[in-house]
């Protein structure tokens, strides 16, 4: 039986990538040209500078994932592309490719939701996962919890009011000195702190248990530092007029490695992720057991943490609970988790007409 072949193409973001799926699971090819090592100069992702890479790399991307798939665009079933949610000059580009792609070489064409796209990353790493199950979705841009109802529907259980928790890791990591981007550099230097070192609070959402907030938690982890930079000000003022104290005075606004309590940069790092970490299992298997569903998935950027992966996978089981997520490539934006998300769209039907544009602010479920 020939299979359905479909050309993927995301743009969302930072990540110009092209990829090649077959039925919605085999990823015959996957490719992804990032620019980290360009933002990471100005501490994030500038959108415009982003914009303009994603021009000038989306055609020799496309081309390497039709070569690597060794197969030719005539051969494809359908062109996907991401239309929303991201940075709306970014999610042009790739539209735009998309449109013109689909009209040239006659093609049907599909918009996929980028949420959709990370929640279907587990159908690749799982080819036994079915629906309905509960997955929690979490990146720099998304905190969801999402009850996958079947394929293509979805109803959001709970969400985040304020920062997405990888946004929280990026504030934090900067603060801390461990530049962009956040979220691995805080996990690995967690590795090597106490977690229970800093009680930082833990938000709740009245009449919403479900949903989150790292705002308050991000604001205390903000005025620790900020009250040890006073300290080290202070002892350095003191060290000025000749008052011995023992410390350094050189560098003091900068985040020290050792802070005035005998806890340290990674003690910091370990209880932030602590406290993070904390909220998003058990809400999420609170979240699945009010569902009745057995099977728990992660996806999105943050689902590549190993504080996460390691949690879920000792609280899921305690709880009789299957714990499934993507391999690490498939968690970071990439189009193959796109090319999966639109088979199952292809299947029913839902193709796009030329007149498909960016959505920055699209919500799950909308079409």
């Amino acid at each position: 039986m020939k299979g359905t072949y479909i050309l993927a193409i995301e743009s969302s973001c930072d990540e110009t990538a092209a990829a090649v799926v077959k039925n919605g699971r085999e990823v015959l090819s996957n490719v992804i040209s990032s620019q980290i090592a360009l933002h990471t100069l100005y501490g994030g992702v500038v959108p415009e500078i982003a914009s303009r890479k994603h021009i000038e790399k989306i055609n020799p991307v496309i081309t390497e994932a039709l070569a690597k798939a060794k197969m030719s665009l005539s051969e494809m079933d359908a062109i996907a592309v991401t239309y929303g949610p991201g940075l709306v000059g970014s999610l042009l580009v790739g539209v735009a490719e998309a449109k013109a792609i689909a009209y040239a070489a006659h093609k049907p064409l599909i918009g996929v939701h980028h949420i959709e796209g990370h929640v279907s990353a587990n159908y690749i790493s799982h080819p036994n996962l079915e629906p309905p199950f509960l997955c929690l979705v979490v990146s720099g841009g998304h905190t969801h919890i999402v009850m996958v109802e079947d394929y293509g529907t979805y109803r959001i259980i709970g969400r985040t009011h304020d920062d997405a928790a990888g946004e929280a890791y990026d504030k934090i990591a900067r603060a801390i000195g461990l530049g962009y981007p956040g979220g691995p550099k805080v996990d690995a230097l967690a590795k090597q702190g106490d977690p229970n070192a800093i009680a930082f609070p833990r938000a709740h959402i009245e009449d919403a248990p479900y949903d989150f907030s790292f705002s308050g938690l991000k604001s205390a982890v903000l005025n620790y530092l900020n009250i040890e930079k006073m300290k080290s000000r202070d002892a350095a003022a003191l060290t000025r007029h000749g008052v011995p104290t023992g410390g350094d005075a050189e560098g003091t606004e900068a985040c020290p490695d050792t802070f005035s309590d005998g806890l340290t940069k990674a003690d910091l790092a370990a209880s932030f992720q602590e406290a993070v970490v904390d909220v998003l299992v058990t809400r999420t298997i609170a979240a699945a057991k009010a569902q009745g569903v057995s099977t728990v998935a992660i996806a999105g950027g943050v689902a590549s943490n190993s504080a996460l992966r390691s949690r879920m996978l000792e609280v899921g089981e305690a709880n009789g609970m299957r714990v499934v997520y993507p391999e690490p490539i498939l968690c970071t934006d990439n189009a193959a988790m796109i090319g999966s998300a639109a088979y199952y769209e292809f299947l029913r039907s839902n193709v796009a007409d030329l007149t498909l544009n960016a959505v920055p602010g699209l919500k799950l479920g909308e079409r």
